[in-house]
């Protein structure tokens, strides 16, 4: 029988995601305190922007989470820090360069924390690399972020220390810095909308379990079939769980083959169950797996070539959004389920 539990590297991936997100709140609290201590007008135009780039990155964090697939939780150790932190930004132990200071080097380790999540990704499994693509909003923002919160460092250290303004044109050479970062990393920068859309969404769990079952099908080593089932298993539940409560029933009154789609995944939800029964060393797992792949590519190509223009002609922008939204609420409760009835 195939074990769906994730494997440590998973797992500790899942970990550094929630990391973030703990940390990613934190900076969003840290930049409304702040805001309210801040009385330099330009320093605040400044903080106000990378603000609304922090609150809308959440969004994306969030959504790397929920395609990621696997439930983890932050580190205690990230969680006293955070606190910690929070109680330094809001009392007066620290001048407002030192917090700033404090901001600039939660930034640094958001940049590096995600990082080093894509560098473990490329370790791991191509499938990771497709479910956390969005996180490269994330980092590259954020480095431009510590460009702005350098210069602002000059300007409010000189005043601490001298009581006078320093040059100004540290302004302009902040604006070059991040407009050479902006040209090396610029293409890789995904999406500015806080929310993506919900085919957006669906392409991305679409190509990610077509990177799983390429895996698989490229692999001998019983433990990494295992490994990548066992993924495949669990998005697959959440992804068909999300489809059937969110996007079909508010896609049927202009998509007439609806109901076939119900039919192909409870099939599918099938072929999953009796794939689970089977060791993954067996002579037949492949050829069973390839049956499953057979038929998610032809649900794959359904929904994106017939269901896909039924919604983008008859939602708006917004109500995409809304529907990714309420997708990724589902899958995630529904994940959160799934990692509880296995420990």
């Amino acid at each position: 029988m195939v074990s769906t539990l994730d494997d440590t590297k998973r797992l500790a991936i899942a970990g550094a995601l929630e990391d973030m997100k703990a940390i990613q709140n934190l900076i969003i609290e840290n930049e409304q305190t702040l805001l309210g201590q801040c009385a330099d007008q330009e320093i605040c135009a400044r903080l106000r922007d990378m603000h609304r780039d922090d609150q809308k990155n959440m969004g994306v964090l969030d959504t790397v989470i929920v395609q990621y697939g696997v439930k983890g939780q932050p580190k205690q150790t990230v969680l006293e820090m955070v606190e910690k932190t929070r109680k330094l930004m809001s009392g007066s132990e620290l001048t407002l360069c030192e917090k700033f200071a404090q901001h600039e080097l939660l930034k640094h380790g958001q940049v590096m924390k995600g990082l080093l999540v894509h560098k473990a990704a490329q370790v791991v499994g191509a499938d990771i690399e497709a479910a956390i693509t969005p996180l490269n909003t994330l980092n590259f923002e954020n480095r431009a972020h510590q460009e702005q919160l350098k210069g602002i460092l000059e300007i409010l250290g000189v005043r601490e220390l001298t009581g006078k303004d320093p040059d100004q044109g540290i302004w302009a050479r902040v604006q070059d810095a991040i407009a050479a970062f902006t040209g090396v990393a610029g293409s890789v920068v995904t999406r500015t909308d806080t929310e993506m859309s919900i085919r957006d969404l669906i392409r991305m769990d679409h190509t990610k379990v077509n990177t799983l079952f390429g895996e698989i099908q490229s692999t001998d080593d019983p433990q990494k079939i295992q490994e990548f089932f066992g993924q495949i298993y669990k998005d697959l539940s959440a992804h068909s769980e999300a489809e059937e409560q969110i996007v079909y029933p508010a896609v049927r009154p202009y998509y007439e083959d609806t109901q076939e789609l119900y039919q192909e995944q409870a099939e599918m939800k099938q072929m999953l169950e009796q794939i689970k029964t089977l060791s993954p060393s067996s002579s037949n797992f492949k050829d069973h797996v390839k049956q499953l792949m057979d038929a998610v590519m032809h649900h794959v190509r359904q929904e994106e070539n017939e269901m896909f223009p039924k919604i983008r002609d008859n939602f708006s922008d917004e109500q995409q959004k809304q529907m990714a939204t309420e997708f990724k609420t589902v899958k995630s409760q529904f994940m959160e389920k799934m990692a509880a009835s296995m420990k």
